[in-house]
């Protein structure tokens, strides 16, 4: 897998040309941007401007933002240009949030930990109504209590188009104690990885990896050719493990709407 042609891909597919049901894509002064509909939480995912421009370009997107009440994430790779733009943000008042390894698995290679039948307690949640429940996993590993707009984004997924969206929740003493989804977009040769945790106590029994394993075999069964995931330093060594490579590094920058 050359890193190199799967940036190129993902840059297509996942942030120039991305579809998203629940988003306006809307392409303006060099810059590519997600507005979300269901919740006061944007993206910008691409921006390709002279030097000269960048910093006007980053007023231009929070005043457009702060225009509507949008809080935004801008997403900044590795690889962006200029090489400061984080720096940039960040002296412009943006939140910095902790850096994550970007990675690939070549779902035609599925190596045979990932490949082999899940034998722990793993089952997919189809109901809406359970996506609160579930992401209190969430809530308690990354101490992080600011999930409303993940939640109204699986619950309208589940309700509206489950067919772009699996959550799995893995029980140990009869009740869940690690819980992950996989994002199935239309258009794209990339499924990915998201939110993956275990409740403390549970760690160690290989709970991460079953659900990293059911949600390869499902995107491989369904056609896709490559699964992503944005690691966290804790993921990204069992990843490592089973296969994934490394692309790039990303860093989530967030502007807080004033006008809110």
């Amino acid at each position: 897998m050359n890193p190199g042609e799967i940036r190129a891909l993902y840059d297509e597919h996942e942030r120039i040309h991305l579809i998203e049901a629940d988003t306006r894509r809307e392409e303006a002064d060099g810059v590519v941007r997600y507005v979300n509909l269901l919740s006061p939480r944007s993206f910008v995912l691409h921006m390709a401007v002279p030097d000269t421009a960048i910093d006007t370009t980053i007023e231009q997107q929070i005043a457009y933002f702060e225009s509507i009440g949008h809080d935004f994430e801008w997403k900044v790779f590795s690889y962006d240009q200029p090489a400061d733009l984080a720096e940039r943000l960040a002296r412009r008042g943006f939140e910095i949030e902790d850096t994550d390894t970007i990675m690939a698995l070549d779902l035609s290679q599925l190596p045979d930990a990932l490949a082999r039948p899940v034998t722990h307690d793993v089952r997919r949640i189809t109901e809406p109504e359970r996506v609160r429940d579930i992401l209190a996993i969430q809530r308690e590993v990354f101490e992080d209590d600011d999930d409303t707009f993940i939640v109204k984004y699986l619950e309208t997924t589940l309700r509206e188009r489950p067919n772009e969206i699996s959550l799995y929740a893995a029980s140990a003493d009869g009740k869940p104690v690690s819980a992950a989804w996989l994002r199935l977009p239309t258009h794209s040769p990339f499924a990915s990885l998201w939110g993956g945790a275990t409740l403390a106590p549970f760690r160690g029994r290989g709970l991460y990896t079953a659900l990293v394993a059911i949600r390869a075999q499902e995107a491989r069964a369904r056609g896709y050719k490559f699964l992503t995931i944005d690691a966290s330093d804790m993921s990204r060594p069992i990843c490592e493990k089973q296969g994934f490579v490394k692309f790039c590094t990303a860093v989530a920058c967030v502007w807080k709407c004033k006008n809110a």
